[in-house]
């Protein structure tokens, strides 16, 4: 096994330091080596000895998170995870943050049942061990952590054999972690405003789904929105699943739509890539196309087995585009995938098909 990682906390507050020092050093991987009150803090702890990871609040006094997080990123590059409340003005100063080279988003934690409390752990504890292998040199292999890994049995049924009736419409399911805020910037961009509809699964905390789709609304030919229950599937639209919640792609008919609920973690995650790939699988089989992005761990790796098998046509992002080969490196293993390709090939694929 290799040394823990690291963790330098930064933030205003003396009880979400404590809250995040007891959170992840729950973890046997992690370790704080300080907590600081402001970046001028900070600044002294790094001159001492660079973290492997830094867990940024967004709003502080005296300097804010996104001027220090410039100047990590512009004087000594580290991975930063930013730290952020559930606002509207926190989400879209938090998404500008990944823009400025942030890995990933947690929310601040705070008081809940044990349930709640217990995700929120492994969220932030996973996205901390994301971080520390993005911009530094891989540490070696790490078992997992014990928690048990929920399969998406625990939502949906295994897709049968034996597809539904035909339909003609094609559906496009999207899965993408950590990086894959701009890696889906960047496909969305380079899709027509006619394609086929779409179906992403991005993870994300709660409350930053829809300011990222208003976000890409504004950049893409195509409408980007979070996705509400019931939405249906449209041609030149893409949903992003909000954020705490599970979709599923669903079919009525010739027309697709897409069922958002409540339950519990799959793959760790809420919103599972599993849970939309396998509902994908059931509902649209072969008019389908998977596409896995950029993340750390497996989450959409069986999914998209079960979308192979059901006659859909998978996409993987390949090693050397990709934040974190993690998702997709799973995905390959498991023989779910068709073509691996570069982010940029990944839109023209999809407008050939």
């Amino acid at each position: 096994m290799g040394r823990k990682i690291r963790v330098l906390i930064v933030d205003d507050s003396a009880v979400v330091r404590q809250t995040l020092t007891d959170t992840l050093e729950s973890d046997p991987h992690i370790e704080v080596m300080g907590a600081a009150r402001d970046p001028y803090v900070a600044a002294d702890y790094i001159a001492k000895e660079v973290p492997d990871v830094i867990v940024l609040d967004v709003e502080m006094p005296r300097m804010d998170g996104i001027t220090f997080l410039h100047k990590i990123m512009s004087q000594h590059p580290i991975p930063v995870v930013m730290c952020s409340t559930l606002t509207e003005k926190g989400a879209e100063t938090t998404l500008k943050a990944l823009e400025y080279g942030a890995i990933d988003i947690i929310q601040k934690p705070k008081l809940g049942t044990k349930q709640f409390i217990e995700e929120s752990r492994i969220r932030i504890c996973d996205a901390v061990k994301a971080a520390s292998r993005v911009m530094v040199k891989r540490i070696a292999a790490r078992p997992h952590p014990v928690e048990k890994k929920l399969t998406a049995d625990v939502m949906m049924a295994p897709p049968p054999l034996k597809a539904m009736m035909q339909t003609t419409e094609q559906v496009v399911a999207v899965g993408a972690s950590t990086g894959g805020t701009e890696a889906l910037r960047i496909f969305l961009e380079a899709l027509p405003g006619d394609c086929s509809g779409i179906v992403i699964v991005q993870h994300m905390p709660e409350g930053f789904t829809r300011a990222f789709a208003e976000r890409l609304n504004g950049l893409c030919q195509i409408r980007v929105k979070e996705a509400q229950d019931g939405d249906t599937v449209l041609r030149g639209q893409a949903l992003i699943a909000p954020g705490n919640r599970h979709m599923m792609l669903k079919r009525s008919g010739a027309r697709y739509f897409v069922e958002i609920k409540d339950g519990p973690l799959v793959c760790r995650h809420r919103p599972s890539v599993d849970v939309l790939f396998r509902s994908t699988a059931r509902y649209a089989g072969k008019n389908a196309i998977g596409v896995i992005m950029t993340g750390m761990g497996d989450d959409g790796a069986r999914g998209m087995a079960e979308m192979h098998q059901a006659g859909a046509y998978t996409i993987a992002q390949d090693e050397a585009s990709c934040v974190v080969f993690g998702m997709p490196k799973e995905a390959i293993a498991l023989g779910g995938v068709e073509k691996i390709l570069p982010l940029a090939r990944i839109a023209p694929m999809i407008v050939g098909k």
